[in-house]
């Protein structure tokens, strides 16, 4: 099947679990991460944050992967959609009328009528740009790998441990503890959206119900992510959407991870369309770019889908990353 995409959104949002410390690398600091969405998607559009004079970056400094977004994937029209994110972008979006999710520790992860809001709007979303054809689905959301592991539990998936980091060493373990804390607060939820509800954050609903309205309008839904995405595709699964027609598209990085397990949880939600981009930055120039081979970032704002993409258009990837590294650290350094 040709996947070459009509058009690419990215679907942010924020959860206080990013707050937890040592819980995500997606931002300097944990009180940065809430800022990293609305950052990722000025940086993808414009090519430089507005919201704040900072590229997002990892604690160690390696730069968001919506700069590989932005680099390989430059002719696709790009679409932001807020599920509901702490920061609100300086870039137009659509809003699906969420909520920023909470520390799901500590009490619901949002209403269930903003759970049912973004059920609703996404899927309307959803059946207006399945009209165009192929649709890519990224997301931005720091400690949404936690949130994910919780969600998939709480909808009955063994997903324990299995979920991966943007850190080359996941923190299982307090993960874990999150998410335990989580259920021994709200007990199993009885019914999928009260899962979402108590365990999730605004970003996985959200993308299932955009899937979903591309599938009913005939289009093809491709997630675009990590092992996030299995979250998403088990939402989407759980509100009658058919596994045949989506697809799931992440990095080499992701598959390669051993710390966690994306083959095998798309096998347990029931996934049979993955695809893997094969790119390697390990022959790059650059320190911030072979970290990469090293297990940082592996996934985020759709990478895995625009090097998917790239590679199959026949694009040198490392070159258009290199040519975009250069130039967003020439901005970091003289502010132009």
């Amino acid at each position: 099947m040709n996947l070459k995409p009509a058009i690419f959104a990215v679907v942010i949002g924020t959860t206080d679990v990013s707050l937890i410390p040592g819980i995500t690398v997606a931002g300097a600091t944990p009180e940065l991460t809430h800022y990293t969405p609305a950052l990722d998607v000025e940086y993808l559009l414009t090519g430089r944050p507005i919201t704040l004079d900072v590229v997002p970056v990892t604690p160690d400094g390696i730069p968001t992967p919506a700069l590989v977004t932005r680099a390989v994937a430059f002719d696709v029209p790009k679409l932001v959609v807020n599920a509901g994110a702490r920061v609100r972008p300086r870039v137009p979006y659509v809003d699906l009328g969420g909520e920023p999710g909470g520390d799901i520790r500590r009490g619901p992860a949002m209403s269930c009528a903003a759970a049912e809001e973004l059920a609703s709007r996404g899927r309307m979303l959803g059946r207006e740009l399945g009209r165009l054809g192929v649709v890519y689905l990224g997301e931005s959301i720091p400690g949404g790998t936690t949130t994910a592991m919780a969600i998939l539990v709480g909808l009955g998936y063994n997903a324990w441990g299995r979920t991966s980091s943007a850190s080359p060493n996941n923190p299982k373990e307090l993960k874990a503890q999150v998410v335990m804390d989580a259920l021994e607060r709200a007990k199993p939820p009885p019914d999928p959206l009260r899962v979402v509800c108590e365990l999730g954050d605004p970003v996985h609903p959200a993308l299932a119900a955009i899937a979903l309205g591309v599938a009913e309008a005939g289009g093809v839904p491709v997630l675009a992510g990590g092992t996030q995405m299995a979250a998403a595709a088990a939402i989407y699964k759980a509100m009658g959407g058919d596994l045949a027609k989506l697809h799931v598209v992440t990095t080499r990085w992701i598959v390669e991870d051993k710390s966690a397990d994306f083959l095998g949880l798309m096998a347990e939600v029931g996934v049979k369309n993955v695809h893997v981009a094969t790119a390697s930055f390990g022959e790059s120039k650059y320190e911030g770019l072979r970290a990469y081979e090293r297990g940082a970032v592996k996934e985020g704002v759709g990478m895995g889908g625009a090097l998917f993409y790239a590679q199959s258009m026949g694009r040198d990837v490392l070159k258009l990353v290199e040519a975009e590294y250069e130039r967003v650290w020439r901005y970091v350094k003289r502010g132009d």
